[in-house]
């Protein structure tokens, strides 16, 4: 059972939809202060809400996202009525975030954490030439491919399972590793970890083919190698309406066809 939730504070994405759900939530509810509150609402689509977990993290509240985007994975059906009473009666999913450590051909250093996936991309026209170690042993000497990711549980319904990479059950202690539209060798589908691998993705040809790296929403260019690991001294807590809540929503996805 977790702490009563009495005050929130709204934060919504830049469209007219979620402008307008925000107005309209600010008549009904207090939008407190966020140093003064218990719990954050998001309004927006699944990207809006990668981005405000990772923007106010700091605050050490949970997130309660309500859908004002499209698909909407990561949050509840949009709903103003009995707000505060939904929020105290729902679910917690903690979630552990990917930390990346990636170099470039001129030496800088980017770290930055991913709640879905780090992805390894070709940036030009030809595709990637990479190596793929787990726990500082080649499991892959070479893949040709247009890229490669690494995905968590919550993350492997999204990028991850349109690359056709497996779901995860969120529970499943495990990381998905998956290619990209591979050429070579063209039978590989990826590989399902311990989450507490160390995974290192180098590019190969690094002058002739140049690669950059995704963490959820932030690029880094030109890269040489990336090192990914699940950091487990990060949580994020998301609420959940018991309902439709995200475990069942991570299985409801293993069943579509």
């Amino acid at each position: 059972m977790h702490k009563s939730y009495k005050k929130i504070h709204i934060i919504a994405d830049s469209s007219h939809n979620a402008q307008l759900a925000k107005k309209s939530l600010i008549k009904k509810y207090k939008n407190h202060s966020i140093n003064d509150s218990d719990v954050l609402i998001v309004l927006g689509g699944d990207g809006f809400m990668l981005a405000t977990l990772k923007k106010y993290f700091k605050y050490k509240i949970p997130f309660y996202g309500m859908n004002k985007g499209s698909f909407g994975f990561l949050l509840n059906k949009y709903d103003e009525k009995n707000l505060l009473t939904k929020i105290n009666k729902s679910n917690i999913a903690e979630l552990h975030p990917l930390e990346m450590i990636a170099k470039n051909v001129n030496g800088k250093i980017k770290k930055a954490i991913a709640i879905n996936e780090v992805s390894v991309f070709r940036q030009t026209r030809q595709a990637a030439k990479l190596s793929i170690k787990v726990d500082n042993k080649i499991r892959i000497k070479e893949v040709v491919c247009d890229g490669t990711l690494v995905a968590t549980p919550q993350g492997s319904t999204a990028y991850n399972l349109s690359a056709r990479g497996p779901i995860l059950d969120l529970e499943s202690n495990q990381l998905a590793i998956t290619p990209i539209s591979p050429f070579k060798p063209r039978g590989w589908r990826g590989a399902v970890i311990n989450n507490k691998s160390h995974v290192t993705i180098k590019n190969l040809k690094e002058k002739k083919r140049p690669v950059s790296v995704v963490a959820d929403n932030i690029e880094f260019r030109n890269v040489l190698n990336v090192n990914i690991y699940l950091n487990k001294n990060k949580t994020f807590k998301l609420l959940y309406d018991k309902k439709f809540g995200l475990k069942e929503r991570n299985l409801a996805e293993q069943f579509k066809f």
